[in-house]
């Protein structure tokens, strides 16, 4: 069975210097939790040092958030960048018949099937690191916000 959402790193794996570049767009439709208005589009690049799988990428979306003071929907631009590296063990099958190389994780939650990268898995989880910790409306917290003053009982 083939899914979308896996890129085959295992040329670069194999060929250590060798990068993979791939633009991706992609709305994370199995996330219940992210409310996309726009879809998470960027890049991604992957290149293999021997012993490391570096992953870098720019990626931007629209989402909808709450208020953390008046609780309403916002819209927020979110823009992050990926960073991320893997290590990798094995002889890459460039330099060896006898053996090849392999992405070793220590993720609690994986984001590999084999050389193959869960694109969705790794985005959704840089993207929750990169939404505010607390997104404000136009108000922010010292504008007279007419959401917030209706929940605040008077007297």
């Amino acid at each position: 069975m083939r899914r979308d959402d896996l890129l085959d790193l295992n040329d670069a794996l194999q060929h250590p210097g060798r990068k993979i570049a791939v633009d991706i767009s992609t709305e994370l439709t199995s996330e219940e939790d992210l409310d996309l208005v726009s879809p998470l589009e960027g890049f991604i690049e992957a290149v293999s040092t021997g012993n490391l799988l570096l992953v870098e990428g720019q990626f931007k979306t629209k989402v909808v958030l709450e208020c953390a003071r008046c609780g309403s929907a916002i819209e927020q631009d979110v823009n992050f960048d990926i960073q991320e590296q893997f290590n990798v063990e094995g002889v890459p099958s460039s330099y060896s018949s006898q053996d090849f190389a392999k992405v070793v994780t220590d993720e609690p939650f994986p984001l590999f099937e084999g050389n193959n990268l869960m694109v969705e898995a790794l985005l959704r989880q840089d993207l929750l690191i990169a939404l505010p910790v607390q997104p404000l409306c136009e108000f922010g917290w010292d504008g007279d916000c007419p959401v917030a003053s209706a929940r605040v009982p008077k007297g």
